[in-house]
């Protein structure tokens, strides 16, 4: 047989109703009974059964003894902190990035942050022929980028001192730039205008962590004059929505 590298497409259907009752206790949040699980799966009781005793022997599935009923087992936890670690940030958003360049037609890309600033850690390259060229390992000014911006918005800090002045559009004034910070945390994204080189222009999305944290952002940048105001505002919801599906997933 020949190998693809891709899963098989024909399933097991024992495999696909454990994961039916699986999803149902989860949905439930608290215990089910055996005819409850069979109403909600659409599966015979009879099934369920066979199914709840192979679960619970697995500790997948705990028995109830005080209700007669089933809840989801300690073992799901296990299994999800095994998932949770092993998801590396660069893993989870490659398919984005790559999503991200199709729609655009632009640079995308994923900085993590640091103490003061971000890097750049992954990105896919725009096909056009003139285009924003981004270098993992580079940093992302906090207060002259879209990505910095985003930084600034969820709890970053900027170093003591005058900020630097990049292009003539770079924001050094600390009130301004907090107004600025302020209008990306209410809408949960940046852009920035030519602030760091004057023929680029970006904007950005954060990726959080459970505690609403930031984790990493996501970006897309053009050259200037063809990633135009209007240009970056049709990327917005795309961007945005392949944050939230990172931070989701992760």
């Amino acid at each position: 047989m020949a190998r693809t590298g891709r899963p098989a497409t024909r399933q097991v259907g024992a495999v696909q109703r454990a994961v039916d009752v699986l999803d149902a206790l989860a949905e439930a949040r608290g215990e089910l009974g055996t005819n409850e699980i069979a109403r909600r799966t659409g599966i015979n009781v009879s099934s369920i059964s066979r199914l709840l005793s192979t679960l619970t022997s697995t500790g997948l599935v705990q028995h109830v003894p005080s209700s007669g009923r089933y809840r989801l087992g300690v073992r799901i936890l296990q299994l999800a902190g095994a998932a949770r670690e092993s998801l590396d940030v660069r893993t989870v958003a490659r398919p984005y990035l790559e999503e991200l360049t199709d729609l655009t037609g632009e640079t995308a890309t994923l900085s993590l942050p640091g103490e003061h600033d971000l890097l750049t850690v992954d990105f896919v390259q725009s096909r056009r022929s003139v285009r924003s060229v981004a270098e993992i390992g580079r940093n992302s000014v906090a207060h002259a980028t879209a990505a910095g911006k985003v930084f600034l918005a969820w709890g970053g800090t900027l170093p003591d001192g005058d900020l630097v002045v990049y292009t003539e559009q770079t924001i050094v004034d600390r009130p301004a730039l907090a107004a600025e910070i302020s209008k990306v945390a209410e809408r949960g994204w940046a852009q920035a205008v030519g602030e760091r080189e004057e023929d680029l222009n970006a904007i950005a999305a954060p990726v959080l962590d459970p505690a609403g944290r930031l984790r990493a952002v996501l970006g897309v940048q053009g050259p200037a004059l063809r990633f135009r105001p209007r240009a970056m505002r049709a990327a917005v919801d795309p961007l945005v929505e392949r944050a939230a599906h990172i931070t989701e997933t992760l």
